[in-house]
C-alpha cells in the first residue's frame, strides 16, 4: 500500500514540474512577444493559459483521489494539500501571462524604453517559478526562503519601470495611455512574483508544518 502511494505521490510531483514549466513558458512567452510585438506568439501564450487550467484540474483531481483512497496524515497530508494551494497560485500565474499578451494584442508598445527592465522583470519571475516549484519537489528550505526573499529583486525592478514611466510621461504628456499600459503589465510581472512567493511559503509549510518565519529566512540566508 505504501509503495503505491509513493508512487502517486512521484506522479504529484512530476506534474507539478510539468505545471511549473508550462508557467514559465506563458511568462517568457507573454515577455518575448511584448519586447518582440510577436502578435503570433502573444495568441498562443493565451491559448496556453488553457492548458495550465486543465493541468491544474488534473492535479487538483489527483491530490483529491490521494486524499479520498490513502487518508495520508502528518507530513503527506501537508505534502497534498500545500500542492493544492500551490496550483491555485500556479493557474493565476498563467491567468497574469495571458493578461499582458491581451494588452500587447492591442497596445502599441512597439518602442517602449522601460520594456528592458519589464524583460529584467519577466526572467526574475521564471526564476522564481521555477526554483519555488523546484523546491517543493526536492523538500528544499533553503530554497524556498531564497524564493521568498528574492521577491526584493523584482519589486526593487518594478520601481525601477515606474520610474521610466514617469520619465515617459514628463518627455510626453500625450503618452498617458501607453504609459499605462506598461505600468499594468510590470504590475502583472509583480504579481507573478508575489505568486511563486505563496508557493515558496508553501513549501516551508509542507515540511516543517508552519508557514515563513523571517527571522529564519534571513539565517538561511545567511548561510548560502
Amino acid at each position: 500500500m505504501r509503495n503505491k502511494f509513493d508512487q502517486q505521490l512521484a506522479l504529484l510531483n512530476e506534474e507539478l514540474t510539468a505545471m511549473g514549466a508550462l508557467c514559465e513558458k506563458a511568462i517568457a512567452g507573454a515577455a518575448k512577444a511584448l519586447v518582440e510585438a510577436d502578435i503570433g506568439l502573444a495568441k498562443s501564450v493565451i491559448e496556453m493559459d488553457a492548458q495550465i487550467d486543465r493541468k491544474e484540474r488534473d492535479i487538483e483531481g489527483l491530490c483529491l483521489r490521494l486524499l479520498l483512497q490513502q487518508q495520508p496524515v502528518a507530513r503527506d497530508l501537508r505534502t497534498i494539500s500545500s500542492a493544492l494551494k500551490m496550483i491555485t497560485d500556479m493557474e493565476r500565474i498563467g491567468d497574469q501571462a495571458a493578461d499582458i499578451c491581451e494588452i500587447t494584442l492591442v497596445a502599441d508598445l512597439k518602442t517602449a524604453q522601460s520594456k528592458i527592465h519589464i524583460g529584467d522583470m519577466a526572467r526574475a519571475t521564471i526564476k522564481m517559478v521555477s526554483e519555488s516549484v523546484e523546491a517543493f519537489v526536492h523538500r528544499d528550505l533553503s530554497l524556498a526562503y531564497a524564493v521568498i526573499s528574492y521577491d526584493d529583486e523584482v519589486d526593487e525592478l518594478f520601481n525601477k519601470v515606474k520610474g521610466e514611466i514617469i520619465e515617459l510621461i514628463q518627455r510626453d504628456g500625450k503618452s498617458g495611455e501607453y504609459a499605462a499600459d506598461l505600468l499594468m503589465i510590470a504590475k502583472y510581472f509583480e504579481r507573478i512574483g508575489d505568486h511563486a512567493v505563496n508557493i515558496a511559503e508553501w513549501v516551508d509549510f509542507s515540511i516543517t508544518g508552519k508557514h515563513a518565519d523571517p527571522a529564519k529566512m534571513d539565517e538561511e540566508a545567511d548561510e548560502t
